[in-house]
């Protein structure tokens, strides 16, 4: 059994009145203002500054074109070129049209990701001191810090489970055959003959995905008070930077950071929520589907579908993980550095 099934699935009615009443019981809790609830926010005593700043509308254009080179690839890896002997998925059941799709999703996901991810990256290098400021302005405590790495770390090696070199090494393919005898001293034979069987590999890439979905909403507030002490950190830095600062570049990245606010808080929520979204659809039994002709007659009823739903879920970390490592990498190289 799937371990996100919670419910029966004979009774369709009484998951539908579930996700009715937690629906309409999370603004009465006001979930969501718990996430900007007790965050230090900053407005910078002048209240106004001159000239445009265009990076969101910068950013939008990067965005448009990085999602272009993610159609590429998602075309690439659905009409199956050179990477089905590295990724755990199979595109062989679906006809033109829907790899079509499937990758105009793939690519519309990787434009989402571009910023929110980079956003993502700058938090963890703040959070975690990488620039050893040692201010106390920016500092997060060890316990936000911990989720930080945790994070970051379960995320990657999430990532890695449906890649087929990484997840060879995880799976005993010998695990119902008897074996004599294995050769220790080989590297070559260890592979497929250590770890866990194929059903128990699955199960737990599942329960990684749902981890990791559920630790990114927990890491949500230290990123977004993170990401509020990065302007703080530029009006800083540019303050004694000279004995005559320019400040207004700093006082634009401060109001601007708390302008926009409630966007970073959406791209904050919106990648993991999706994860959990479409790992949720991938655990949906279609026996159930098909017991409903007028659900079937708009949305296909295969096992298909759930694997490509599952697909979705590990795309959206995948790509998080792509971004998220190459800005590092970038920030600990001195190209890309927070100011």
């Amino acid at each position: 059994m799937s371990p996100l099934h919670f419910l029966p699935h004979n009774n369709l009615i009484l998951q539908a009145i579930l996700a009715l009443c937690l629906s309409l019981s999370f603004p009465f809790f006001k979930i969501p203002i718990f996430f900007l609830q007790g965050l230090h926010t900053y407005i910078h005593p002048d209240d106004g500054f001159n000239g445009e700043i265009g990076f969101e509308e910068v950013g939008e254009a990067n965005e448009c074109f990085i999602g272009v080179l993610g159609f590429v690839l998602g075309l690439a890896i659905v009409l199956e070129i050179g990477t089905n002997f590295v990724i755990d998925f199979g595109f062989k059941s679906l006809d033109g049209f829907g790899r079509f799709m499937v990758a105009a999703l793939m690519g519309c996901i990787v434009g989402f990701l571009f910023m929110p991810a980079g956003r993502s990256a700058r938090a963890f290098w703040l959070g975690t001191d990488q620039i050893r400021c040692n201010l106390s302005m920016i500092y997060c405590g060890w316990f936000a810090r911990m989720l930080l790495y945790a994070n970051y770390l379960l995320v990657v090696f999430t990532s890695l489970l449906w890649i087929k070199p990484f997840a060879d090494l995880l799976v005993n393919k010998n695990a119902d055959v008897r074996r004599e005898s294995v050769s220790i001293g080989n590297a070559d034979e260890l592979v497929g003959n250590l770890g866990m069987s194929k059903s128990d590999f699955d199960k737990f890439r599942i329960w990684c995905l749902l981890a990791s979905g559920l630790l990114q909403i927990v890491t949500l507030r230290s990123n977004l008070q993170m990401y509020l002490n990065e302007a703080v950190l530029s009006w800083y830095q540019r303050l004694h930077a000279s004995k005559v600062p320019d400040l207004d570049f700093s006082r634009a990245k401060v109001f601007l950071h708390n302008h926009y606010l409630c966007l970073v808080v959406l791209q904050f929520f919106g990648p993991p929520a999706l994860v959990l979204i479409f790992l949720g659809f991938s655990q949906i039994d279609e026996k159930l589907l098909t017991n409903f002709q007028p659900v079937c007659s708009l949305l296909p009823c295969s096992a298909l579908v759930k694997e490509i739903a599952l697909f979705m879920a590990w795309w959206i970390t995948f790509i998080w993980a792509i971004f998220t490592s190459a800005s590092l990498v970038l920030y600990r190289r001195g190209i890309l550095y927070v100011s």
